[in-house]
């Protein structure tokens, strides 16, 4: 804690504006302004460092998004620009964009694609983040705000609320001399506040945080069920991996065969998807997909439904900031970002209307999303502090892959 203290009034020392310490690592968030050209952390709602910042000037835009540092290093080189000195760099794609010093940092876009820092502020941000502590960039300036919602996962509670046990057994006690022994019911003492504390020692024992996304199904969830689906039927459909391959291929023009199906129309053609679900009697799977992973590894992938899909959900962020797990509550904050979905991406996604004022508000796109009983007490059990969820339309970016969290992009710009 000692040196977490000296870490934070070194990074207090090197900014413009400073509040209170972060009491959990994992709970950090730092987003970044293009507008402004301005940077800063969060601690749950709390601003605890904020500082300039150097974004990518006209024809080397910073993409904006939901990124994650991915990576860090002290000394590093770009490869891509003349082995230009990067200190202190903080990887947020594979592709080239990061947070880095620079001694040139101006009150204007002036990189190459990366986030540009003043030196004692990027050696202090450094040493407070890890792997995986998320990095929203944005156009506008966004704020995170607190939000309770039914679709938000809490961890199942491990004490009874209140203090009296209902079953506890009576035991016999005496009031007076003069009067007949009775029974009463005695108080389940609570446990030492210390021990349910989100103390360091509690913290340790903590899983590491989850990272889900819901998105709309693609082709590939799709050919997925597909390969699972001939598979169960008898055929031999290959690997269930969501691409279609020869094996897969095959597989489907024998199903066609075999229930006279046109051969036109494609591997996922509506005739086909309708045929082979009914065949293997499971109803057609309903418009979203939810996914999870955690330390970069894909861990959950299960549909999910989505209301009204015709309307687009736009892209929200949603970060646990602290649990309680005595009593099974979680709270949660949300933020939202603009986003730029290309209309071709719109048609194939099968959407004709834009947000509206009602859809587009945190509440709003919450109360699209439905799941499975099963699949909200599996990641129930398994979230903790620092876990997100992303909403979004576009689904995994190319950036998402081995070794990142989900990388959602709102904007494209420039590989720094």
């Amino acid at each position: 804690m000692l040196k977490r203290a000296a870490i934070l009034a070194a990074l207090v020392a090197s900014c413009a504006t400073s509040v209170a310490a972060a009491d959990d690592p994992r709970s950090l968030q730092i987003i970044v302004s293009k507008d402004s050209q301005s940077l800063s952390v969060y601690d749950g709602g709390r601003v605890v460092a904020t500082s300039k910042v150097s974004t990518g000037k006209q024809g080397h835009e910073t993409p904006t998004g939901i990124f994650s540092v991915l990576e860090k290093r002290k000394f590093h080189r770009s490869n891509i620009y003349s082995d230009a000195p990067m200190p202190y760099m903080q990887r947020l794609t594979w592709s080239g964009i990061a947070l880095h010093e620079s001694n040139s940092v101006p009150n204007y876009p002036a990189s190459h694609g990366c986030v540009r820092l003043p030196a004692a502020f990027a050696k202090s941000l450094y040493q407070m983040t890890g792997p995986g502590v998320h990095v929203i960039i944005s156009d506008a300036a966004v704020a995170p705000v607190a939000i309770d919602h039914p679709l938000l996962f809490s961890p199942p509670a491990q004490r009874p609320a209140g203090d009296l046990l209902s079953d506890v057994p009576l035991r016999p006690s005496s009031a007076h001399s003069s009067i007949e022994q009775i029974e009463v019911a005695m108080n389940m003492p609570r446990a030492p506040l210390n021990i349910l504390s989100d103390s360091d020692e509690a913290r340790a024992d903590e899983p590491e945080p989850l990272r889900i996304l819901i998105t709309r199904r693609t082709d590939r969830e799709t050919i997925a069920d597909v390969q699972a689906l001939l598979t169960g039927l008898g055929f031999d459909a290959g690997t269930r991996d969501g691409v279609a391959g020869s094996a897969t291929r095959s597989a489907v023009e024998a199903f066609k065969r075999w229930k006279d199906l046109s051969p036109r129309g494609g591997i996922l053609s509506a005739a086909f998807l309708k045929a082979i679900y009914a065949s293997a009697d499971r109803p057609t799977p309903p418009k979203g997909q939810l996914m999870v992973r955690q330390g970069f590894t894909p861990l959950i992938s299960e549909p999910v439904d989505i209301a009204r899909p015709e309307i687009a959900l736009g892209t929200h962020f949603f970060s646990l900031t602290a649990i309680d797990r005595g009593r099974g509550k979680a709270s949660w904050q949300g933020l939202t970002l603009a986003n730029a979905l290309p209309a071709a991406t719109a048609r194939r996604l099968g959407i004709t209307s834009g947000e509206t004022a009602g859809e587009s508000s945190l509440k709003g796109v919450l109360d699209r999303i439905s799941m499975s009983d099963d699949l909200r007490r599996r990641i129930s059990a398994m979230i903790s502090t620092g876990s997100s969820l992303t909403i979004t339309d576009a689904g995994t970016e190319s950036e998402t892959g081995k070794g990142t969290d989900f990388i959602t992009v709102t904007h494209g710009g420039a590989k720094g």
